[in-house]
């Protein structure tokens, strides 16, 4: 199957991270993959999207995504994409990828029997410009909460999770060398706030290291027992390798009124290395055997922390459930059911 992709591509954010998952799938399984990908002057406006490294050969960059102040603007070099030939084309859809030349795409390619289908990365309907969902042959939402929030826009809509990074267990003894915290990443300061806060209260009981890897800027707390490092990570092994030398990950996330996951969990979940997140609406579908520790206030997480440093029995079990919630979304099985919704899905006539 020759599979034609619309995604952030090398990049640091979650759109980018899910096509990658799944085209490195697509491809084990002898699929041909063509990316198009935003051009980068146009993907580094927003903050939260950086190029990390150098392009394959089956990636086309070929598009300007909207202006991040105006949300205007935004187009897609046509003739990029027309001298290309795919059986079906995905499209990662995300706040700022440009709607109506997206859709104008849809409507030419369906004219020559291409398969559409999205993956909806937006958290609200509003945030959303297509005319309706039902130009698409299907769309897919990582969770139940989607599809309520896309009650009314049409479309044929599947549950399809967000895909985890396999397991790799690291060797590291618990506490080895004193406790190690990790963080990384661009989150505003104020989301390190309480792990900086509830860690303050926790110096005299236990010996402690707080690392964090920031790849935009330093944060400005000066506790002797935080190392911070600029870097820009560039792979998900660079990741483990820090995970694997680190005891606890400590999670950033902001509160947010919108449908979100996290992720950054989805990446990090598979080192096997407890991870504590505050409890907001990235991690609220996670199974009730949750595989990672969720706090309210720094109060409690400064009770949460204490109990995965004290607790071995505690840390064996959300391991455990880890484990089980790794192998129940692997990128692998994720990648498949998106395989087999292109050969089950009937391509949608167009209205006239």
């Amino acid at each position: 199957m020759k599979i034609g992709i619309i995604t952030r591509w090398n990049a640091t954010c979650g759109v980018s991270m899910h096509a990658e998952m799944i085209t490195e799938e697509f491809m084990k399984k002898g699929n041909d993959v063509l990316i198009f990908a935003p051009y980068i002057k146009s993907a580094d406006k927003w903050w939260h999207h950086r190029i990390i490294r150098e392009d394959e050969d089956f990636v086309i960059r070929c598009y300007n995504e909207l202006n991040p102040d105006t949300m205007s603007g935004g187009y897609i070099d046509f003739d990029k994409i027309r001298g290309e030939n795919f059986d079906v084309l995905l499209v990662e859809t995300y706040t700022s990828i440009p709607y109506k030349d997206v859709e104008k795409l849809v409507k030419e390619v369906k004219k020559d029997g291409v398969k559409v289908g999205i993956v909806v990365h937006e958290g609200s309907k509003e945030e959303m410009m297509y005319s309706s969902l039902s130009i698409f042959d299907f769309v897919a939402v990582f969770d139940e909460r989607y599809k309520e929030m896309l009650d009314g826009y049409g479309g044929n809509i599947r549950v399809v999770p967000y895909p985890c990074h396999p397991v790799k267990e690291g060797n590291r003894t618990f506490g080895e060398d004193g406790i190690v915290f990790f963080s990384f990443g661009r989150q505003p300061e104020k989301e390190y706030k309480d792990f900086v806060e509830a860690l303050k209260g926790l110096k005299n009981r236990h010996d402690f290291v707080y690392k964090i890897i920031r790849s935009d800027g330093l944060l400005k707390f000066k506790e002797d027992w935080i190392e911070q490092k600029q870097e820009r990570i560039a792979s998900t092994d660079e990741v483990y390798r820090y995970l694997h030398s680190s005891d606890i990950h400590l999670l950033p996330k902001g509160h947010t009124n919108k449908v979100v996951v996290s992720s950054t969990l989805c990446q990090c979940i598979g080192s096997l290395i407890p991870t504590i997140a505050p409890d907001t609406r990235h991690f609220e579908m996670l199974p009730e055997e949750k595989p990672v520790i969720l706090y309210r206030g720094v109060d409690d997480l400064r009770e949460k922390i204490v109990e995965v440093i004290e607790d071995e029995d505690l840390r064996k079990e959300i391991k455990k459930n880890a484990k089980r919630y790794v192998e129940e979304n692997k990128a692998e099985l994720i990648a498949k059911r998106f395989l087999d919704l292109f050969r089950e899905v009937e391509i949608v006539p167009l209205a006239l």
